[in-house]
């Protein structure tokens, strides 16, 4: 049987009666078509068409007409539906009327670049940790900032509230299919992580997007609401989305670790050079909105200034050593739940790529301690430079950005960059509690 005919086949004995034909819009929100059973089958043959004028950053009014393809692979059926009349998916690329793929799609952003490591002999492969909150909601459903838990790093009940929660997600995702290494409660009251097994860079992508459908869901049904926002308290540690990476070669990892001489392969270090060399200019992509760049604090957990290390938890790389020669990689630590997690991870794998191929994208030594404890003089000497302080000066650095312009395209640039500065104008419009509090009679 065709993967078609399988599809086919699970629908008719499983009773399902929808199908929700799912993509990604530039900012990272998962987008849908919900189709009837009866039309599954043009679906398979691609025959759905949908308004792209409609979703940022996909078509103007004078081609708006664009066609889902749906990737086979990621069938799928919710768990949470009912047991007649279940509901399914597919995750679609988007392409043209002549079937030619969206350049711009962000699932087709991200297939370039792996084409491109492709090219080169590598693969990647990801090993995902998810950062979120639970917040509680009020008697309209809305969300609130109060957790109702007390709970730090790895906490349990009663203190952690949120533990039964994270249960049902992680079944829920593994009844999906999906393969889950650990869940906690996180350091902040109501934080929690989700950590799930390494798969290939498309595939990371796809369960990442999913997995944050999952979690808003189940939470919502347990009268939670579910936030990735980076930063919602202050005094607070903040979420990232912390990603464990090595390239593989001939199905070997390149980054292997060589503990007689205590080495990483030398491939390692050229990858960790370009994505040091190139963060700060993918950090739009990868950190991308206002409040990304408040978790960008010393002292919050997250790493403020661009640095590595082989044993450093603080620095935005670790080269981890892992349990064996065959298991080491690289700890990624910037990126943020907000990222569209196929622009992100094209950005990583794109900078990681060019740090390869260019020997002169130098590799700053590797530092034993927190980067910010450092003076500016110190870290200059390091050549340690800081993260970007707002989206503002991230988009700044991404606008004169050669890797970024390329990665993205013409269209999808111009469509991002503007789309971005709208949201920080809008920010900078705004009046704060902080303003009000300070000014409103000290002035």
């Amino acid at each position: 049987m065709t993967s078609k005919d399988i599809i086919l086949q699970r629908v008719k004995d499983e009773d399902v009666r929808f199908i929700r034909l799912q993509f990604t819009d530039m900012l990272g929100r998962m987008r849908n078509m919900a189709i009837v059973v009866d039309k599954l089958e043009d679906a398979l043959e691609n025959r759905c068409v949908f308004d792209g004028s409609a979703i940022d950053g996909f078509a103007n009014i004078e081609e708006s007409d664009l066609f889902l393809h749906p990737d086979l692979s990621t069938f799928t059926i919710f768990p949470w539906r009912p047991h007649t009349g279940k509901v399914a998916r597919l995750i679609c690329d988007v392409c043209m009327p002549d079937g030619t793929p969206l350049e711009y799609n962000p699932r087709m952003v991200l297939e370039k670049v792996i084409k491109e490591a492709a090219d080169m002999g590598y693969s990647l492969k990801i090993n995902p940790k998810m950062e979120f909150f639970l917040f509680n909601t009020d008697e309209h459903g809305r969300p609130t900032t109060e957790t109702g838990d007390c709970g730090s790093y790895f906490d349990i009940a009663p203190i952690d509230n949120g533990e039964n929660i994270r249960r049902d997600i992680c079944l829920t995702l593994e009844e999906m299919g999906y393969s889950i290494e650990a869940s906690y409660h996180e350091m902040a009251k109501g934080q929690h992580e989700i950590v799930f097994k390494a798969g290939d860079a498309l595939v990371t992508a796809d369960r990442i997007i999913t997995a944050k459908m999952v979690i808003k869901t189940i939470a919502k049904r347990n009268g939670m609401h579910a936030t990735f926002m980076p930063k919602p308290f202050a005094d607070q540690w903040g979420s990232g989305m912390h990603l464990n990476m090595w390239i593989e070669s001939n199905g070997k990892n390149a980054f292997r670790y060589d503990p007689e001489n205590k080495m990483f392969a030398p491939l390692t270090y050229r990858f960790i050079a370009g994505l040091l060399y190139y963060t700060r200019e993918i950090a739009c992509i990868t950190n991308p909105t206002v409040n990304s760049y408040k978790r960008f604090i010393p002292g919050a957990d997250a790493p403020c200034h661009i640095s590595w290390s082989e044993n450093n938890r603080s620095l935005l790389i670790r080269a981890v050593k892992m349990r064996s020669p065959e298991t080491a990689r690289v700890e990624y630590r910037s990126p943020d739940g907000t990222a569209n997690p196929y622009l992100a991870i094209a950005a990583i794998l794109k900078a990681g790529l060019a740090g390869i191929k260019d020997e002169s994208i130098l590799l700053p030594p590797s530092i034993g301690m927190n980067a910010s404890v450092l003076s500016d003089g110190e870290r200059e000497a390091l050549g340690i430079q800081r993260m970007p302080v707002s989206l503002h000066e991230a988009l700044n650095l991404a606008q004169s950005s050669e890797l970024v312009s390329e990665l993205l395209g013409d269209t999808l640039f111009e469509h991002y960059m503007k789309k971005k500065r709208e949201e920080y104008d809008s920010y900078r419009r705004a009046i704060s509690e902080w303003e009000l509090d300070r000014y409103l009679v000290q002035y």
